[in-house]
Protein backbone atom coordinates (compact mmCIF):
# COMPACT_ATOMS: atom_id res chain seq x y z
CA UNK A 1 0.00 0.00 0.00
CA UNK A 2 2.68 2.50 0.96
CA UNK A 3 4.70 1.31 -1.76
CA UNK A 4 2.18 2.36 -4.09
CA UNK A 5 1.38 5.42 -2.74
CA UNK A 6 4.77 6.32 -2.99
CA UNK A 7 5.44 5.45 -6.26
CA UNK A 8 2.20 7.57 -7.17
CA UNK A 9 3.35 10.01 -5.74
CA UNK A 10 7.04 10.18 -7.61
CA UNK A 11 5.43 9.56 -10.61
CA UNK A 12 3.05 12.66 -10.43
CA UNK A 13 5.92 15.42 -8.14
CA UNK A 14 8.94 14.59 -10.93
CA UNK A 15 7.56 15.19 -13.36
CA UNK A 16 5.85 18.50 -12.04
CA UNK A 17 9.83 19.05 -10.62
CA UNK A 18 11.46 18.95 -13.70
CA UNK A 19 8.73 21.27 -15.39
CA UNK A 20 9.07 24.07 -13.60
CA UNK A 21 12.88 23.78 -13.03
CA UNK A 22 12.71 23.68 -16.88
CA UNK A 23 10.54 27.04 -17.13
CA UNK A 24 12.55 28.94 -14.23
CA UNK A 25 16.26 28.03 -15.84
CA UNK A 26 14.68 28.41 -19.87
CA UNK A 27 13.10 32.05 -18.88
CA UNK A 28 12.31 33.35 -22.44
CA UNK A 29 10.03 35.96 -21.80
CA UNK A 30 10.04 38.79 -23.78
CA UNK A 31 8.80 41.88 -21.47
CA UNK A 32 8.49 44.46 -24.33
CA UNK A 33 5.34 46.56 -24.29
CA UNK A 34 4.27 45.73 -27.64
CA UNK A 35 4.22 42.22 -26.59
CA UNK A 36 2.36 42.86 -24.04
CA UNK A 37 -0.52 44.90 -25.59
CA UNK A 38 -3.71 43.61 -27.10
CA UNK A 39 -3.41 42.72 -30.38
CA UNK A 40 -6.21 44.49 -32.76
CA UNK A 41 -5.26 43.31 -36.43
CA UNK A 42 -2.36 45.71 -36.68
CA UNK A 43 -4.23 48.89 -35.95
CA UNK A 44 -4.05 51.11 -33.63
CA UNK A 45 -6.38 49.83 -30.14
CA UNK A 46 -9.75 51.72 -30.28
CA UNK A 47 -9.34 51.97 -26.26
CA UNK A 48 -7.70 50.66 -23.40
CA UNK A 49 -7.79 47.39 -23.37
CA UNK A 50 -6.51 47.31 -19.33
CA UNK A 51 -10.67 48.69 -18.30
CA UNK A 52 -11.42 48.32 -14.30
CA UNK A 53 -13.03 44.67 -14.03
CA UNK A 54 -16.38 44.98 -11.84
CA UNK A 55 -15.61 42.65 -8.19
CA UNK A 56 -19.21 41.69 -8.30
CA UNK A 57 -18.29 39.65 -11.11
CA UNK A 58 -15.49 38.02 -9.64
CA UNK A 59 -17.63 37.57 -6.59
CA UNK A 60 -20.61 36.01 -8.52
CA UNK A 61 -18.05 33.27 -9.95
CA UNK A 62 -16.32 32.79 -6.75
CA UNK A 63 -19.86 31.76 -5.23
CA UNK A 64 -20.89 29.84 -8.41
CA UNK A 65 -17.87 27.66 -7.82
CA UNK A 66 -18.20 26.90 -4.24
CA UNK A 67 -22.10 25.84 -5.19
CA UNK A 68 -21.26 24.09 -8.44
CA UNK A 69 -18.98 22.49 -5.70
CA UNK A 70 -21.41 21.66 -3.55
CA UNK A 71 -23.44 20.05 -6.08
CA UNK A 72 -20.21 17.52 -6.63
CA UNK A 73 -20.12 16.39 -3.00
CA UNK A 74 -23.78 15.81 -3.23
CA UNK A 75 -24.03 13.45 -5.57
CA UNK A 76 -22.05 10.59 -3.47
CA UNK A 77 -24.63 10.78 -0.98
CA UNK A 78 -27.45 10.15 -3.32
CA UNK A 79 -25.60 7.18 -4.55
CA UNK A 80 -25.11 5.64 -1.02
CA UNK A 81 -28.98 5.98 0.23
CA UNK A 82 -29.41 1.64 -0.64
CA UNK A 83 -26.29 1.11 0.72
CA UNK A 84 -25.91 2.76 4.16
CA UNK A 85 -27.46 3.10 7.60
CA UNK A 86 -30.80 5.35 6.86
CA UNK A 87 -29.99 7.90 10.37
CA UNK A 88 -26.31 8.10 9.37
CA UNK A 89 -27.31 9.40 6.09
CA UNK A 90 -30.00 11.28 6.76
CA UNK A 91 -27.94 13.24 9.43
CA UNK A 92 -24.93 13.16 7.37
CA UNK A 93 -26.93 14.75 4.49
CA UNK A 94 -28.93 17.53 7.00
CA UNK A 95 -25.54 18.12 7.81
CA UNK A 96 -23.90 19.25 4.94
CA UNK A 97 -27.02 20.93 4.01
CA UNK A 98 -27.20 23.07 7.05
CA UNK A 99 -23.69 24.00 6.31
CA UNK A 100 -24.60 24.92 2.96
CA UNK A 101 -27.85 26.90 3.73
CA UNK A 102 -25.55 28.72 6.63
CA UNK A 103 -22.97 30.09 4.30
CA UNK A 104 -25.73 30.79 1.65
CA UNK A 105 -27.69 32.87 4.43
CA UNK A 106 -24.01 34.55 5.26
CA UNK A 107 -23.61 35.75 1.69
CA UNK A 108 -27.19 37.23 1.57
CA UNK A 109 -26.83 38.97 4.79
CA UNK A 110 -23.43 40.35 3.83
CA UNK A 111 -24.88 41.88 0.47
CA UNK A 112 -22.77 39.71 -1.92
CA UNK A 113 -25.80 38.48 -4.19
CA UNK A 114 -27.29 41.98 -4.18
CA UNK A 115 -26.15 43.63 -7.76
CA UNK A 116 -24.63 46.96 -7.30
CA UNK A 117 -26.87 49.93 -6.93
Amino acid sequence: MLTTFMSTFISITMPMIIMMLASMMSNKMNKEREKSSPFECGFDPKSSARIPFSLQFFLIAMIFLIFDVEIILILPIIIITKTSNMFIWLASAMYFIIVLLSGLYYEWHQGALKWAE
